[in-house]
């Protein structure tokens, strides 16, 4: 597949993609300088910048990180105070015998009142290690006062702590001292905690209970905002399950803060942060986790992370926005940017005439080698290949009925006809083998081209001509839901031919126009060139009648010709048909037969219908003859015409002795049109007539519909009167009929005695040919008959 930018950089000639090399290369040095300059100065300076910002969160990170340190080193301090004060609790209620319960509530009372940042805290002894049974206490905090509450059943302290406190099996793991818990719901004192747990042993080291603190999360939530970095900035703990306990709880944008913990949470950073080493205080920068860092995106918005676990195996971290990181870079990039801008301003005035003139180049050689609906290569772009091609193939092709798909769905629709073709063809050319080395062009209107190169020969086409017919048959293409059918008929040439004479590659794309017209005209599928046909020298004959035909209009070499019409009772000449004649430069006449075809093809029919009105109309006008112009259903239809015509009507005398020839041969196919121009002429006296009435399947419509006044009866029938039967019996069933309906009749080419003695018998009215006489460039108003 090639895209619309190759085509019109293939299509540039060697100078134009020289001077677009140039202009590239100068952009390209220019933006490459203007980088480099720019990127050795930012980077030094954004580099020392951000060495330097970054040095500054990380103070602030590992001082925050040490305060959360210091205060899980209380919690554990003061958990481990009160696993001490059950252990006096105990050896003093084995000594005494009894168990002062009430005593070790208030002593619980009272060092929880020493512990300002415990919200919590509590005692559970196991079954069997105290007089009386198992028991347990825990104290909280409500407001300013401190409750106390047993629990003989141990719902405010979990067994599973308890048992994750046990000395390990394996001897070579070591005893755990303390034991976190992620955040949870407490149902007892409704609150979410996070508890420390410890092991309660008595003097001889064996474990008999836990004593544990409570840490609420709106006090760790409380602990944790007090961080301030930048004014955007946030902060967030994460215990072992992953929860979130962040600044963000209390930030205003309360969904845009949901969606950055939701995003903290599924970042798995407890498995990114480095482990540390259980139950040591860590209380200097050294001896903490390592700080790491991770980008994140929420809603658009960049942050840097900066993260580390803390010595209760949580991850504690800081959110900072990379736009107020970055913002101490912004004067200096604005700077650079200034700088980048007055030497680009420099190179702007230096390149701009050139830049100017090499625009101008590109805007035409943007279209000039490339087609704008479907983006392949156009007729000029072929053209100059054709010129380098000594040796290819070129097959032309042409979609069958296009006008009418453009009539019937629209010219939209034509379009997207003529796009899906050039697809469907691409992807054809890509997925066939012999196909891959051919290209596609698109030439005016609904054709298309492919070069095929090599050696091929005229027998050798049929094969691929074939293949490609199939595939286009095959071929579907929808418009709204509509199925377009698209045929198409293809003319093909070579540069070798049959006689083993070769054609250069400029005479491929004539070549082939010619063997596209012959397959429309035999209605072929294809057709090959071949100049056996001799259809090249028939081309040129035509245009040279064409230039004929043009130059004898401008020179007033076309003149009308005056064939006499007898009426057959009288025998007497009553009327005239005017007809074309064109006189060669000696001023002999020229059969209209060999430029009357080629006037219609090129469109020139309508200004010979002008002058033959123009003359004639003067010829006659002071005349007491008829006559008859002859009118195609191509000029009733051109308005400019039939007003012009109309204007030359004015004189009501000479109106009434015009009489206009329909030709029946050409066929009538708008009749409301035409039938308009009958009623116009036939309102100021004009006649009617019908040309060659019995040529066609609709002539008696044509009487019915048109309203007639005369019928030329066709010399096709006229001329064998005499001698066959059929023919007499054919016309007298055409003047039986104009009789009735009261029409006048004319018999063509009576060209001798016996022919017009039947037409006499026959009783039709008028006759002209050779034997009435011949048309001349004067009026013949006698006739002698032998």
């Amino acid at each position: 597949m090639t895209f619309p930018w190759q085509h019109r950089w293939l299509g540039a000639s060697p100078i134009k993609r020289s001077i677009m090399l140039v202009l590239g290369l100068l952009v390209a040095l220019f933006v490459l300088g203007m980088w480099l300059m720019a990127s050795l100065n930012q980077d030094f300076a954004e580099d020392t910048i951000s060495d330097l910002r970054q040095r500054q969160i990380a103070d602030s990170f590992y001082g925050n990180i040490d305060r959360i340190d210091a205060h899980h080193h209380l919690m554990e301090q003061n958990t481990n105070d009160l696993a001490r004060l059950a252990q006096l609790f105990h050896w003093q209620s084995r000594q005494s015998g009894r168990n002062n319960t009430a005593e070790l509530e208030s002593s619980l009372t009272e060092t929880l009142t020493e512990f300002p940042d415990t919200f919590g805290g509590g005692l559970w002894f196991e079954p069997d290690t105290l007089i009386g049974g198992p028991y347990a206490v825990y104290a909280y905090r409500t407001g300013q006062d401190i409750v106390s509450e047993r629990d003989m059943a141990g719902s405010y302290l979990n067994r599973d702590d308890y048992l994750r406190l046990l000395p390990a099996q394996d001897a070579d793991q070591p005893e755990r001292l303390y034991h976190w818990t992620s955040a949870y719901y407490k149902a007892g004192i409704d609150t979410v905690v996070v508890s420390l747990s410890t092991p309660i042993r008595n003097r001889d080291g064996e474990t008999i209970g836990i004593a544990s603190t409570d840490w609420r999360a709106e006090d760790i939530i409380r602990l944790v905002s007090r961080v301030d970095v930048t004014p955007g900035s946030f902060s967030f703990l994460l215990d072992k399950e992953n929860r979130n306990l962040s600044s963000l709880a209390q930030a205003d944008d309360m969904q845009h803060a949901q969606r950055l913990m939701q995003a903290i949470s599924g970042s798995a950073l407890d498995q990114l942060a480095e482990p540390q080493a259980p139950n040591e205080i860590m209380s200097s920068r050294q001896l903490a986790s390592p700080m790491q860092t991770m980008n994140l995106t929420v809603d658009g918005s960049s942050y840097q992370l900066f993260f580390a676990r803390t010595v209760a195996d949580m991850v504690f971290g800081i959110g900072v926005p990379q736009a107020e990181i970055d913002a101490v870079l912004t004067p200096m990039r604005e700077s650079n940017l200034r700088v980048a801008l007055i030497i680009g301003a420099i190179f702007v005035v230096l390149a701009a005439l050139i830049m100017l003139i090499v625009a101008s180049t590109l805007r035409q050689l943007s279209t000039l080698y490339t087609d704008s609906l479907t983006g392949l290569p156009n007729r000029e772009k072929l053209l100059v290949e054709l010129r380098k091609t000594d040796s290819a193939a070129l097959l032309l092709l042409n979609i069958d009925a296009f006008k009418q798909i453009n009539d019937f769905y629209g010219h939209e629709c034509g379009d997207h006809v003529i796009r899906q073709l050039a697809e469907h063809m691409q992807r054809f050319m890509r997925t066939r083998a012999a196909w891959r080395n051919c290209e596609l062009y698109s030439m005016p209107a609904d054709e298309m081209a492919i070069v095929m190169p090599g050696h091929h020969t005229p027998a050798s086409l049929p094969v691929r001509l074939d293949e490609l017919m199939n595939f286009i048959t095959l071929m579907r293409i929808t418009w709204q839901d509509h199925e377009i059918p698209v045929h198409a008929s293809i003319g093909a040439a070579s540069t070798v031919q049959p006689d083993n004479t070769r054609l250069n590659g400029e005479e491929l794309l004539p070549s082939a126009s010619i063997a596209l017209k012959l397959a429309r005209l035999n209605q072929s599928n294809y057709f090959v060139y071949d100049p056996a046909n001799r259809v090249r020298e028939a081309y040129e004959q035509n245009l040279i009648w064409a230039n004929a035909l043009k130059t004898a209009l401008d020179e007033g070499r076309i003149v009308p010709f005056f064939q006499p019409i007898m009426d057959v009772r009288t025998g007497r000449i009553s009327k005239f048909e005017c007809l074309a004649r064109m006189l060669d430069r000696k001023g002999q006449p020229v059969s209209p037969e060999q430029f009357l075809s080629i006037a219609k093809k090129i469109r020139l029919y309508r200004y010979i219908t002008r002058t033959m009105v123009d003359q004639c109309f003067r010829r006659f006008a002071n005349s007491r003859y008829q006559f008859s112009l002859n009118l195609s259903c191509e000029d009733l239809l051109d308005a400019d015409l039939t007003e012009f015509i109309f204007d030359h009507l004015q004189n009501a005398e000479l109106a009434q002795r015009v009489i206009f020839e329909i030709l029946e041969s050409e066929g009538i196919e708008n009749y409301e049109a035409v039938r308009e121009f009958i009623d116009r002429a036939k309102a100021l006296g004009c006649r009617i007539a019908i040309d060659d009435f019995g040529t066609g399947y609709s002539n008696f419509e044509h009487l019915l519909r048109l309203n007639v006044d005369i019928i030329k009866i066709d010399g096709s029938l006229i001329r064998h009167l005499d001698a066959n039967d059929d023919a007499m019996t054919l016309t007298r069933g055409i003047v039986r009929f104009a009789s009735e309906l009261g029409i006048d009749t004319v018999a063509e080419f009576v060209h001798s005695p016996e022919v017009l003695e039947q037409v006499r018998e026959l009783g039709i009215d008028f006759a002209q040919g050779a034997y009435v006489g011949m048309p001349a460039g004067a009026l013949i108003t006698e006739v002698e008959l032998v």
